[in-house]
């Protein structure tokens, strides 16, 4: 028991990060006391505090505060994993996010707004509808009955269930591919990529598990289709607290959705962006690895994502939990935390510029290698001409 008590300790040790973690739902405690603040005080302007903190305070305390990538040594990872303090901030996080969440929507359903005080309600209950959706993902790949339905709780707000089925047996299936529609392609601007990965994704979904039923003798339209759950989680959500609260409810419900998965999105487009897996002559793709995820160690957008920027080991590994991922030299690095990437995708235009480069260089010249938008292939082919071989 003494050598057991010992690795814990030096494995908590190791995570200079560890009393950080709870500040992911900190975060949005905060968030939300600010909103309830500013329609409390009349100090309109609070109530905007999801959209403020999410585009603007946590890229600029990226930049201040900067980078870790250490990395817990190999013989500390299994205990970490085991240690139920993170777990547990996973936890909190859903059951505070979902208290809030309901709370919002007694606030709206019943008080009289003015159009001002109702779209900061919505833009804030939006990203943060969109940051528990990363909640979701880091539970949704995990093999207990438990998280698994957590993950299922954290979606049902946005309304974005099937991302449960989609993200594990299809985007890690098919990552860094033009198969895949949540991988974004060189010269697709977000704005394109977005419908694409939407449709694209929750059709996925739907295929997936209806060949899964299917190889059980199941049929698609029962009880045992998680997508149909997860959805089914969502109505019952949306119609109970519509019941509640009025119908006049349902459009601030579309609309937070709306904003929670197109942040979810705008992060998809980020992570893999022009980054390709290869084929082999026998027409498969080569095995995902470091070089097939953009990566970022910057600390707050870390925290606040759990750890979702080591994104190479994540593919790698993914079971494994947040505080366990590491940072890999070889990965390609981003200028800047997700948070900050986010705003420059937004903006095609700047986002070209200060990411296509990195493409280019990543494949050392040849975008040939690249993963490149279908429309676009000529005009980069013409802007970036690939090396004489």
């Amino acid at each position: 028991m003494s050598d057991t008590r010992i690795t814990l300790a030096e494995a908590r040790a190791y995570d200079r990060k560890r009393w950080l973690w709870p500040m992911g739902f900190g975060i949005i405690i905060l968030v939300a006391a600010a909103t309830v603040a500013g329609w409390l005080s009349g100090i309109t302007v609070l109530m905007f505090a999801g959209p403020i903190m999410v585009y603007g305070i946590v890229p600029l305390l990226d930049f201040m505060i900067g980078k870790d990538s250490t990395n817990p040594p190999e013989r500390v990872l299994d205990v970490l994993e085991d240690d139920p303090f993170y777990r547990y901030s996973t936890y909190i996080y859903v059951l505070v996010q979902l208290v809030l969440f309901i709370a919002v929507c007694v606030v709206v359903g019943t008080q009289p707004l003015t159009i001002w005080q109702w779209l900061g309600f919505v833009s804030t209950i939006g990203m943060l509808s969109g940051i528990s959706i990363n909640t979701a993902h880091e539970l949704g790949h995990k093999n207990t009955a438990v998280e698994s339905w957590l993950a299922k709780i954290a979606l049902a707000p946005v309304a974005y269930g099937h991302f449960y089925v989609e993200h594990n047996f299809g985007h890690h299936k098919r990552v860094a591919t033009p198969e895949d529609p949540a991988s974004a392609r060189m010269g697709e601007s977000f704005w394109r990529f977005l419908p694409r990965t939407v449709i694209g994704s929750a059709r996925s979904a739907w295929h997936i598990e209806k060949r899964r039923l299917a190889r059980k003798g199941r049929p698609t339209w029962s009880l045992h289709n998680e997508v149909l759950q997860s959805w089914g989680m969502t109505a019952v959500l949306w119609i109970g607290l519509m019941a509640a609260f009025g119908i006049a409810l349902l459009p601030f419900l579309i609309i937070q959705a709306v904003l929670g998965a197109s942040l979810l999105e705008a992060v998809n487009y980020c992570e893999h962006y022009g980054l390709k897996r290869q084929k082999h002559d026998n027409g498969r793709y080569e095995r995902c690895r470091p070089e097939h995820s953009w990566n970022n160690d910057h600390i707050v957008t870390n925290i606040f994502l759990f750890h979702l920027q080591r994104h190479s080991d994540h593919h790698a590994h993914p079971t494994r939990r947040y505080q366990s991922l590491r940072h890999f030299d070889e990965a390609p690095e981003l200028p800047t935390g997700y948070a900050g990437m986010i705003v420059l995708a937004y903006m095609p235009w700047l986002w070209y510029r200060v990411m296509d480069h990195r493409v280019l260089a990543h494949y050392d010249g040849d975008i040939r290698l690249a993963n490149l938008d279908p429309r676009n292939r000529d005009r980069l082919l013409a802007q970036y001409p690939p090396p004489a071989r």
